[in-house]
């Protein structure tokens, strides 16, 4: 309705202008023509009057050319004109403008071809040296035998022109009037027949572009006012359907994105429908880059895609576990149910994903556990029953036999004890229910404590104990779990070396490029050294390298463990580096200071 409107409007100013134009133009060519054709007259009188008045010299005078020259300029002068004497061999004598001597020669220029015919020749030329169109006028003049030639007289259009322009600016003016009376009668007539289709082709299209908001307002009782009001009644519709869709649409979403396990749904023609973000972490896959495609693209996930390709081909319920082996491995139970509409038509099938690995590797670890408990303590326990059984039945007479044995249980029992011991501490540290006790600690002061606690224990293997800590170090740690960290770093190396060997300690403070300070711990020996294989088990519950050797030993399998958790709750670090026969070194690390929790 908009464009017919304004076609309509433009359609009359159209017509107006072409009017104005067409008329404009008739009156311009009649004013140029008409005052042409006056100046014609008037230049052929002026060049007649010249002929009877002008002191005329003959022309094969030396100073001819001077002469002329100075008569053209003062009668240019006078009549506003440009004036130019022509010998009739054409060659110019005299001219108000310009030197004759560098003109060219005139015979056969249209105005003196038309003067020599017909007594006077006029015509309108392009002048190259004013840069403007010329009014030239010429007429044959003879005198006796003094002059034989042509008098031109030539004037400028240019008024000509500035008259036609300010016509044709008045023109436009009064043009531009009609243009605006026209465009705003047309507008008025056409906006009371169009408008209100117009108002109802605007909500109908806003409608169309899922704007439900839009509304006809119209207070007509016509049929465009029920046409609105079935327009509105259309969108009020549309729009409770769309906000109860919506809102389903954002409760399933939700669910779906707030699920902590994957949902995929496969489609009919096996395609890739549906998928949370859950799924998109489980399977290390973008959303965008999935859906719509077939399920056999996530070619990485070839188990998973085996069991998709038996639930899709068999259209049944499936229940399975599979282990993933992209990015990294990991145990996903897979369920998959098909979806049925009303009329029990297959519509693809939907599957539920859940990690399990945490859980599986939670009941492996408390298998392994359970098992090396029970293990560890059936060792003591059966050797403390055995040697007390034997006693109890009077079997050894021999006190010094009656007595190693009982020496032997209450070795048994202080490693059934010290076993218990390190599974309360190691269960209280792992369940985070130690508190921090952070305090400055001198170090020096801290090793030489330490090194009296277990010098005895060297002193029977003949190990020397060596420290090189900076006297002036301090660190903030608990003090407690401090000394528990060193005293089984310390304790595993004086066990695991050899008589005569040495195991030693040595303190750095270390800067790190970003600023922060650091402690560097290492404790090294010169032992029985630990395989590679095994320097990836070995902060691990109960993991002995050598289980003969560390039940010989008397340690419980548990003191790494322990040390690596301690290390954890200072925010450090733990490493160990050791080669077979020649020895191992522990290094720790951790921070100067502790962060300490708002």
């Amino acid at each position: 309705m908009k464009s017919f409107r304004t076609r309509l409007t433009l359609i009359l100013m159209i017509m107006i202008g072409l009017t104005m134009i067409g008329a404009g133009m008739a009156m311009a060519k009649v004013f140029k023509n008409s005052h042409i054709i006056v100046l014609e007259e008037n230049m052929a009188r002026e060049i007649k009057l010249l002929g009877n008045t002008l002191d005329f010299r003959s022309t094969e005078n030396e100073e001819v050319i001077q002469y002329y020259t100075k008569e053209a300029h003062e009668i240019g002068n006078l009549i506003d004109s440009r004036v130019t004497f022509i010998n009739h061999n054409g060659d110019v004598i005299g001219d108000s403008e310009k030197d004759p001597l560098m003109m060219d020669n005139h015979l056969n220029r249209e105005e003196i071809v038309a003067a020599a015919k017909d007594g006077v020749g006029h015509i309108i030329r392009y002048s190259s040296s004013l840069g403007q169109n010329m009014l030239y006028v010429a007429a044959p003049v003879k005198v006796d035998n003094v002059f034989d030639g042509y008098i031109r007289l030539s004037v400028s259009l240019a008024s000509i022109d500035e008259g036609l322009e300010r016509g044709w600016t008045l023109m436009a003016v009064w043009l531009l009037i009609l243009f605006v009376i026209a465009a705003l009668v047309s507008y008025r007539m056409a906006t009371s027949l169009t408008l209100p289709l117009e108002k109802i082709i605007k909500v109908a299209r806003r409608i169309t572009q899922l704007d439900y908001d839009a509304r006809v307002q119209l207070e007509r009782h016509d049929e465009v006012g029920q046409l609105g009001k079935a327009i509105n009644a259309m969108a009020d519709s549309l729009q409770n359907q769309l906000k109860r869709i919506r809102d389903n649409e954002d409760l399933i979403q939700s669910v779906l994105d707030n699920m902590t396990s994957g949902i995929l749904m496969i489609d009919v023609k096996g395609n890739i429908a549906v998928i949370n973000p859950a799924a998109e972490g489980m399977l290390k896959v973008k959303s965008e880059q999935v859906l719509g495609k077939s399920y056999m693209d996530m070619k990485q996930q070839y188990e998973l895609s085996k069991v998709l390709k038996e639930g899709i081909s068999l259209r049944i319920a499936i229940h399975e576990e599979r282990t993933l082996y992209y990015p990294d491995e990991k145990m996903i139970r897979i369920d998959g149910v098909p979806m049925l509409d009303e009329e029990g038509s297959y519509k693809g099938i939907l599957f539920l994903l859940q990690d399990i690995s945490a859980i599986r590797r939670l009941e492996n670890m408390r298998s392994e556990f359970v098992a090396n408990v029970s293990h560890e303590l059936k060792t003591p326990i059966a050797a403390v029953k055995g040697f007390a059984e034997t006693l109890l039945g009077g079997g050894v007479t021999d006190e010094k036999t009656a007595r190693s044995f009982l020496q032997i249980i209450y070795d048994e029992s202080e490693r059934l004890n010290r076993l218990i011991s390190d599974i309360l501490d190691l269960s209280k540290i792992e369940s985070k229910r130690i508190p921090m006790d952070n305090s400055p600690v001198h170090l020096t002061s801290f090793f030489t404590s330490v090194m009296e606690t277990i010098t005895t224990m060297a002193d029977k293997k003949g190990i020397s104990l060596q420290t090189d800590i900076p006297d002036e170090l301090f660190i903030e740690a608990d003090e407690d779990k401090l000394k528990q960290i060193f005293l089984n770093l310390l304790s595993n190396a004086i066990n695991y070396t050899q008589e005569g060997g040495q195991v030693k300690v040595i303190v750095r403070h270390l800067e790190h490029d970003h600023g922060e300070d650091r402690i560097q711990f290492t404790v090294s020996d010169t032992g029985l050294g630990i395989p590679k294989k095994d320097l990836p088990r070995i902060f691990e519950r109960f993991y002995r390298v050598d289980k003969a050797r560390s039940r010989g030993s008397g340690g419980t399998g548990l003191g790494l463990s322990i040390v690596k958790h301690l290390v954890d709750l200072h925010k450090g670090q733990l490493s160990v580096d050791s080669e077979l026969n020649i020895g191992s070194t522990f290094t720790v690390e951790l921070p100067l200071l502790q962060e300490h929790e708002g």
